[in-house]
């Protein structure tokens, strides 16, 4: 980076900060505080609910995970439009109709005061768990932009996080995060347009695709019924579903946004319009990733993206080892490039097919430079998927936009922590301490939520400084969710759709789901997407056998 990338970066980053903390920095109430003082308009909804998803890990980790993988992840997303239709018609009348602080509040008055705390408590676990990958995920960013060390970027950009979402509370992070996603649709539109000019000129689109389609990169539906295999058609729209309805419906990182709408229509065609551009926003970034792929096809491809990994291996006595193989790796690469620059190379079958059997052969290699990583390192990561984008955008892209990009992958992770956080204090302050301090003052409420705040803030950063890349990023965020979603989801479900079941049944049940869903995880009998609908559903089943058994015996 040069000065022009971090002039444009540090202008991006304060004014975000200094526009949040100048538009609300004084609260009457919590419900000014929490609630933003129901002022929010749909399209400011909108913008919220999207950005509290699109994380750092969304911009960071999505288009390794499609230079990896393909653009199949997108399945994923299949059930979430369903999901908003679901939210809108039964989950949002309600919520406003109650004029709840959180959605655990509602279930206090369906149930009771321990199923309001279980659910609240499950929510607090794996969102705290949550908010510290978020935290952690830019701090690998900067430690690769700057040489630091990670620990300390997690501590500073934890920090200023806290600072805007502590002294602006909810309309604070709705405010900004409109900010935060202009930048973010620009900046990848600038990567996208730059990668397209980045390819050899006599590439065309089409054959840019046609080559990713030989790479298997641009297979979307999977319709096989592997309950192992992590991202199929009826995975994304079951599990996907389940997932989406308990993300949005009930976790109040998302629920605080709408209910911050002026009205349930407002809120409403917040949602509406997330549901219907989630899926092509994801489909574009994956295309970026896959597109990434492509241009590596014609430039050199590092045997490892983490240009970290490969210093500590230079360091050992291994490294005649590893260099062998980087060698190879060019030799490889050189024979690639004698097909791909043939002219009827689009056409001719045995050239593709000799370029496929090159190809085999550089991604093993990759995978034996990992291993011998891990054997000469056993501390250091080699799962590069997460630093292949940020990889591209220091080497590749021009001046100043690489500092626009930074400033994306920045914006998005305070954005997406800023709303974790903020909802965590919420849930905390109305859930738990406001529940059992109920006669106190309105400003007492206001500073225990700052105070709650700063709180988690501070968890969230414990937790990152101990983080590690064993997942894929935007895989290790969903899998943490899918292990309490469910549970939670089922919780609602009964609350909303079966009056008959009473808190007792519904209190057991969730207790009994959740152990299943953590025996069905921890023992790997399916793909953590359908734990969302095992969690929802079991919870439901188990529910209503309880209530028959202790109806029969009354």
């Amino acid at each position: 980076m040069v000065l022009i990338d971090w002039v444009v970066l540090s202008l991006t980053l304060i004014f975000i900060i200094a526009y949040g903390i100048w538009k609300n920095n004084s609260h009457k109430s919590i419900k000014d505080y929490i609630k933003g003082g129901n002022q929010a308009s749909w399209f400011t909804v909108g913008l919220s609910v999207m950005a509290t998803q699109a994380s750092a890990i969304t911009f960071l980790s999505t288009p390794g995970q499609a230079f990896n993988d393909g653009m199949g992840f997108l399945q994923f997303y299949f059930g979430l439009p369903f999901a908003m239709i679901i939210i809108c018609v039964f989950f949002i009348p309600l919520y406003h109709k109650l004029k709840v602080f959180t959605a655990y509040e509602f279930l206090e008055n369906r149930f009771d005061f321990k199923t309001r705390t279980l659910t609240a408590i499950l929510f607090l676990v794996q969102r705290g768990l949550a908010a510290g990958i978020t935290i952690y995920a830019p701090a690998i960013i900067l430690s690769v932009v700057l040489g630091w060390n990670t620990k300390v970027l997690v501590v500073i950009i934890g920090l200023l996080v806290i600072l805007y979402t502590l002294i602006g509370g909810t309309q604070a992070v709705n405010v900004t995060q409109k900010q935060q996603m202009f930048i973010i649709f620009s900046g990848m539109m600038a990567a996208f347009i730059f990668i397209i000019r980045s390819l050899p000129e006599n590439l065309t689109f089409s054959n840019a695709l046609q080559l990713a389609g030989l790479n298997n990169k641009l297979n979307v539906l999977d319709f096989s019924f592997d309950l192992n295999n992590r991202y199929t058609f009826w995975s994304g729209i079951t599990g996907g579903l389940f997932l989406s309805l308990s993300y949005f419906g009930t976790d109040q990182s998302q629920v605080q946004r709408y209910l911050s709408g002026k009205s349930i229509l407002e809120s409403q065609r917040g949602l509406i319009m997330n549901g219907f551009l989630k899926i092509p926003m994801q489909f574009f970034i994956l295309l970026i990733g896959v597109l990434v792929f492509i241009f590596f096809q014609y430039e050199k491809t590092p045997i490892n993206f983490n240009p970290y990994v490969i210093e500590k291996v230079k360091e050992t006595d291994k490294r005649e080892d590893f260099n062998a193989i980087v060698t190879a790796n060019e030799i490889i690469h050189l024979e690639k490039q004698k097909h791909l620059t043939q002219k009827d190379f689009f056409t001719n079958h045995q050239l593709q097919s000799q370029y496929l059997q090159l190809e085999k052969k550089a991604e093993k290699n990759r995978k034996e430079a990992k291993k011998l990583i891990e054997k000469i390192e056993p501390k250091v990561d080699a799962n590069d998927k997460d630093y292949i984008f940020i990889y591209f955008i220091l080497n590749y892209l021009p001046q100043g936009l690489i500092g626009l990009l930074i400033a994306v992958i920045l914006s998005a992770a305070m954005s997406s922590s800023a709303s974790e956080i903020n909802a965590l204090s919420a849930t905390t302050l109305v859930d738990i301490y406001k529940r059992s301090k109920s006669n106190l003052k309105e400003k007492h409420y206001v500073w225990a939520g700052k105070v709650f705040t700063l709180v988690w803030g501070i968890i969230a950063i414990a937790f990152a400084l101990v983080g590690n890349l064993f997942e894929n990023l935007i895989q290790l965020i969903n899998i943490i969710g899918s292990l309490f979603y469910g549970t939670i989801l089922g919780v609602f479900l009964v609350a909303i759709f079966n009056k008959s079941i009473k808190e007792n049944a519904i209190f057991i049940a969730a207790i009994v789901s959740e152990i299943i869903v953590l025996i069905s995880f921890f023992s790997d009998l399916v793909s953590f997407l359908w734990l969302n609908a095992i969690g929802a559903l079991m919870t439901v089943f188990i529910a209503f056998i309880i209530q028959q058994i202790i109806k029969n015996k009354a």
